[in-house]
């Protein structure tokens, strides 16, 4: 950070004005699991990210991209879209969707050099044009084949798969320790065991209580409420 403000990074509090200079605006905000309603205590609340679009709407000059960076249910782009379009300026918008993979405690080396980077636009010919241009800003540091270019809802929806995996994981090594108990051997030896096998791999094997952090239990319970969703 201090290696590049004033030079590239810039911190402001001028909303209005900043949306207005700006082509590409990040929606980054929270979305936690709906505490009233449809689909309460399950259902990912999207309440902010609406009202990041109205607040674009309302005060944009001119045609923009808007990125999804927030984890959000399948189809989120949508309700985005529907807001922005209610601008009375004849503004066009392009909703991209561009997950965040980054993991607490790794945070800027998983920026640095990601595993992959996620990009998910309308397939019409603005929209792949819009992709393309978020391309071009993370093939400043990503090598090209690392950024991966999908329609919408793959990228929407790719969050909470990754997310499901990967709890999934830690929730089988888990439902193993109480075998381990019952018959003397060694999870942490077994988990070792298990992870050499190079089909699957020794992250996300340490047996412990559970899950912690804010997105596993928050994300696992909207896929399930989106699966019941669409039958």
């Amino acid at each position: 950070v201090q290696e590049s403000r004033g030079r590239n990074l810039f911190f402001s509090t001028d909303i209005t004005s900043e949306i207005r200079e700006a082509d590409i605006i990040f929606i980054s905000v929270n979305t936690p699991t709906k505490t009233q309603g449809i689909g309460a205590g399950r259902a990912a609340n999207i309440k902010n990210c609406e009202l990041c679009a109205r607040t674009i709407a309302e005060v944009s000059t001119s045609d923009k991209i808007i990125v999804e960076k927030s984890t959000v249910p399948v189809r989120t782009a949508e309700a985005i879209t529907r807001v922005l379009k209610c601008n009375d300026k004849g503004l066009n918008f392009q909703v991209l969707s561009n997950p965040e993979f980054l993991a607490e405690g790794t945070a800027i080396s998983d920026l640095l050099k990601p595993d992959r980077v996620l990009i998910g636009g309308q397939q019409s010919e603005a929209g792949l044009k819009a992709a393309a241009t978020l391309v071009s800003v993370y093939a400043n540091w990503v090598p090209r084949e690392q950024i991966l270019t999908t329609n919408l809802w793959s990228s929407e929806l790719s969050k909470l798969v990754a997310n499901a995996f990967l709890a999934q994981r830690v929730s089988s090594i888990n439902s193993i320790s109480a075998l381990c108990e019952a018959t003397g051997a060694n999870v942490s030896e077994i988990s070792r065991a298990v992870g050499m096998d190079d089909r699957i791999g020794k992250r996300f094997l340490n047996a412990s209580v559970g899950f912690g952090g804010s997105c596993f239990q928050k994300d696992i319970l909207n896929l399930v409420y989106l699966c019941e969703t669409y039958g």
